[in-house]
């Protein structure tokens, strides 16, 4: 990634945290992107703490659009689990399309209220 992009992106993530955190009741629901992978977690910003995990690393097969909406389908069963409903979107800086949108649009479709 070029200095510039990689730049812009964390002014933009760090204009985005200053305005939002996570609780017990309503956690961050943060999603990083590599090249090759989609990661989603569900952060307590007040206590600091990781509640849930998704990944798609386990999925061998389908395009990185279908393994977002695979993520974002995993991430709001383990909240259900956790018996969490309502979530703050965090996307890290992260344009809201493709990958990202796929995911947040895979996760309402779950029961999640972003």
């Amino acid at each position: 990634m070029s200095s510039q992009k990689y730049e812009t992106r964390k002014k933009r993530h760090n204009r985005v945290r200053s305005k939002i955190k996570g609780t017990a009741a309503r956690p961050r629901l943060v999603v990083f992107r590599s090249l090759l992978h989609i990661y989603a977690q569900l952060i307590n910003d007040e206590e600091g703490k990781t509640i849930c995990l998704a990944t798609d690393q386990k999925e061998k097969k389908g395009t990185k659009l279908e393994k977002a909406k695979a993520v974002g389908a995993d991430i709001a069963k383990k909240a259900k689990e956790n018996n969490i409903n309502s979530v703050v979107f965090d996307r890290n800086g992260y344009k809201y399309h493709g990958r990202i949108k796929a995911l947040a649009e895979a996760a309402r479709e779950g029961g999640l209220k972003l």
